[in-house]
């Protein structure tokens, strides 16, 4: 394992900016690359370990609510709420309970998509802080690896330089001795 690096020499050497002068991101993965250590957890592991109760049931209601089983189910029981109350329960001796024009069916409706919409705000909020978070990581994995890929460039280029020293040395020693013998 190689010895730990300075950041600051780091960002002059690779950068050609002084550390300072780096945005708080950039600076940290200058750090982990220094250490030589991993830049962090992915962002599904973070919205994770931040996500309340609340945070998670909103994520449920949107899965559910947002899926074609939901909306599959729900036009079952909107034809059947609409059969049942339509005539099926006089034919059988029964007095609807929301005849036509469905007053109570619209007052559920309304109630149900005055808590699902905030809810699945609530979730596409989280989405979009999960989004960020994948993002900002993305950002700094591939600052890193572009940073990895120049101090590897840097230091091919010294080896080369120094393989073609010896190369140069060799062929002056091979010279010497051809001009001896």
């Amino acid at each position: 394992m190689t010895r730990a690096a300075d950041p600051r020499k780091l960002a002059r050497d690779l950068l050609g900016r002084d550390y300072d002068d780096l945005e708080v991101e950039e600076q940290r993965v200058l750090k982990h690359v220094a250490a030589g250590s991993f830049t962090g957890r992915d962002a599904d592991e973070l919205a994770q370990a931040h996500a309340t109760w609340g945070d998670r049931l909103a994520d449920r209601v949107a899965a559910v609510g947002g899926s074609w089983g939901f909306i599959i189910a729900f036009g079952v029981v909107l034809v059947v709420w609409a059969g049942l109350n339509s005539g099926v329960l006089q034919a059988l001796g029964f007095r609807p309970f929301d005849a036509y024009p469905f007053i109570f069916l619209n007052l559920m409706l309304s109630m149900l998509a005055a808590v699902q919409a905030p809810v699945i705000l609530m979730s596409q909020n989280r989405q979009a802080m999960k989004d960020r978070i994948t993002a900002r990581h993305d950002y700094e994995v591939n600052l890193r690896t572009q940073l990895e890929i120049l101090r590897l460039s840097r230091r091919l280029d010294v080896l080369v330089e120094d393989v073609r020293k010896i190369a140069r040395n060799i062929a002056r020693k091979d010279a010497a001795r051809t001009d001896e013998a």
